[in-house]
Parts: structure tokens; C-alpha cells; sequence
């Protein structure tokens, strides 16, 4: 696409991209195909925005009357701090995992395609709750239609994979493949770097020079990219701790590694912590005056503001905002007024005044 697009579109793109919420990616969709330069080098964009609000428009309005919805739920609406995809080639043990980190009753067996539609459940760290998406395994001959859907709504993925299976890069080649010919990327690339004394054990690649994604973008606005985690399960059967290393090398790719045992837990305790860091998630308390702060904490990601806790807490607070006090990292002093647009840090309390 022309980079000399407006502001406005530009903006209702990155809206677009942030949104996990149906009915909030439809209306930046509107707002995208009313902004974009109508112009030849554009059309092939306008088109896809056009599908993708009839789409969305459908879904939106339900089955039409007298008709059922039939199929599995194609995609589930995000809750928690983020949600998270487990996606894996036949027996690498996902569903198994899944159930192991949030206790779902997911369906696991020595047999391939286990799992036939999105199964979501939780896991708990630090006062928030991931929400771990089960999807069904990815193979050369199969994926399900749907799953695109299913992928939108994820902040990230865990790429789940047996190192014992001799079929391993074969299966991860397959997978990658599949996904990115439906613009689908497993990124190497987190948001943010992870804190080693957060996660220990954990293989983490060197940073290296940033590359940006913007050209990427640009030519493909609508390409999922999905910062990945690379969990090398069963390594209770497998537990030498090269194979990862060796796996990436051979594959080109260098993602960040945990390796586990949905069988014994061993090494489960490492991806809680991964997450959080690697995501830059943020705990914000709040309070009313004169009273406590609540235990539980609203759950934004770094670089989040007053107004983001505000339009959680609800929406006529939101629309009639005028200051917020904040105790914590992020003012000079605890009870600081600040207005809408201040960013908070883990941990802040805030104080909601409209």
C-alpha cells in the first residue's frame, strides 16, 4: 500500500489492529475504508476491508430467522489480561498442557485431532488470568477452515511441540507455512524484552538490532502477527536441554523457549512469567474516595492511560472523566491529580473523578 495515506487512516488502522472485540473491529473498519485514499493502487485494499465488514456484519447479527448456526464457535471473546493461542501439530501433547496449566476439561488422548473447536480456560499470575485458547492441531494435509477466526481475537501464541517426535520440523515447517498462507505469522519478536529473573531457565535470544515492522504492515494490514513462545512439551521423556537450541538452528528461527512436562509440571511455572513480561502487561487498583483499593486489579498493557481504566470500569465514567488521583511508580507524589491521558505503571491505585 502507498505510505502516503491520511492520519486518520492510519490511526483507524492501528485502532483496528489493537481491537480484539468484534463489534470495536467493525467500527474501525468503517472508519478505515471511509479514510483510505480512493485511488487504483488502493482497490485491492478496499476490497479486502469491504469482506471483512460483510463478515463481520454477519456474525454480528446472529443466524438469520428460521436458521441455526451450525459448526463449532469459531472464535472466543477475550477475557483476562490476554488471550492466548496454543497451537501444535497432532500429539504434542496441547491439550494436555491446557488442562495442566487451567484445569479445563479438555479431551486428551494417544490419538491425533483430539480437540475439535476453541476450548478456552485460565491461567492465573500475579492477580490477572490469561486466557489460554486450546485450538485443534495443524498438520500438512489439514487445518481447519475457521481458523483464522479463531485467531483474531489472540495477543500472542504458545507453539506447542514434541522434541521427541522425529517429525518435530517437519510438523513446525508445515504449521508456519499454513499459517502465513493465511497471513497468519508466528513472530519471533515480543513487545517487550523479557525479564530473565522473571523466567528463569527459559531460552531467550539475543535482541539484536530492532527491525520494524511498519513496511510489513503497510503492504499487508491485515496479516495477524502473533509474538510466539515456543513450548518444547513432554520433556520428561526428552529432557536434554540442547534439543531446543538445535531445533531453532535448524529451523532458522530463533523464538523464545521454555521447555515443560504437561505430564509431571515441570517447567509449567515458567510461562506465567513469560507472558506478563513478554506482553508488558500492568496491574492498575482501583479505588473510590475514602475507601481501600480493590484486590483485584484491571489488567492493561505497558503504555496504558486513565482513560484506557476508565473506559473498563464503564463507559459513562469514561465519557465524563475529569481527573483521576494515582498512588504509585508513576507520579512524583502518592495522590497526584492527573488527567486522561497519563500513563500508569504495574501496580499504580487510581481514583476515577467525572
Amino acid at each position: 500500500m502507498p505510505t502516503n495515506v491520511s492520519p486518520e487512516y492510519k490511526k483507524a488502522e492501528a485502532e483496528y489492529k489493537k481491537a480484539r472485540d468484534p463489534a470495536d473491529r467493525l467500527k474501525w473498519l468503517r472508519e478505515m475504508l471511509s479514510t483510505i485514499p480512493k485511488h487504483k493502487g488502493t482497490e485491492h485494499v478496499q476490497a479486502d476491508i469491504k469482506s471483512r465488514i460483510k463478515v463481520l456484519t454477519d456474525e454480528l447479527a446472529g443466524p438469520k430467522k428460521g436458521g441455526a448456526r451450525t459448526g463449532p464457535v469459531q472464535a472466543v471473546r477475550p477475557e483476562g489480561a490476554a488471550q492466548v493461542s496454543l497451537i501444535g501439530p497432532p500429539n504434542a501433547g496441547k491439550s494436555a498442557l491446557h488442562a495442566r496449566l487451567t484445569g479445563s476439561h479438555a479431551v486428551v488422548g494417544p490419538y491425533p485431532f483430539t480437540t475439535h473447536e476453541p476450548l478456552p480456560g485460565m491461567l492465573s499470575y500475579r492477580d490477572v488470568h490469561f486466557q489460554l485458547i486450546d485450538l485443534p492441531p495443524i498438520s500438512a494435509e489439514y487445518m481447519e477452515k475457521w481458523y483464522l477466526n479463531a485467531l483474531q481475537p489472540a495477543h500472542c501464541a504458545l507453539l506447542v511441540v514434541d522434541l521427541a517426535d522425529p517429525e518435530c520440523i517437519d510438523h513446525i515447517v508445515a504449521i508456519r507455512e499454513r499459517l502465513d498462507q493465511r497471513r497468519v505469522t508466528l513472530d519471533e519478536r515480543w513487545p517487550f524484552p523479557f525479564d530473565e529473573a522473571e523466567a528463569p531457565e527459559a531460552v531467550v535470544p539475543d535482541s539484536g538490532e530492532e527491525e520494524t515492522r511498519e513496511g510489513e504492515e503497510m503492504e499487508d494490514p491485515f496479516r495477524i502477527v502473533l509474538p510466539t513462545l515456543l513450548v518444547a512439551n513432554k520433556s520428561d521423556l526428552d529432557s536434554d536441554p540442547e534439543e531446543v537450541a538445535v531445533l531453532e538452528e535448524l529451523l532458522g528461527v530463533r523464538y523464545p523457549a521454555v521447555s515443560v512436562s504437561a505430564e509431571t509440571g515441570a517447567g509449567l511455572d515458567r510461562i506465567g512469567p513469560l507472558l506478563f513480561a513478554g506482553l508488558g502487561v500492568v496491574r492498575v487498583y482501583t479505588k473510590v474516595p475514602g475507601k481501600e483499593p480493590s484486590d483485584k486489579p484491571w489488567a492493561l498493557f505497558r503504555g496504558g492511560t486513565v482513560q484506557e481504566v476508565a473506559e473498563m470500569v464503564h463507559r459513562d465514567i469514561a465519557e465524563g472523566l475529569h481527573f483521576a488521583k494515582v498512588w504509585g511508580a508513576s507520579v512524583l507524589f502518592d495522590g497526584q491529580q492527573v488527567g486522561a491521558d497519563h500513563v500508569l505503571a504495574d501496580g499504580d491505585v487510581v481514583e476515577l473523578h467525572a
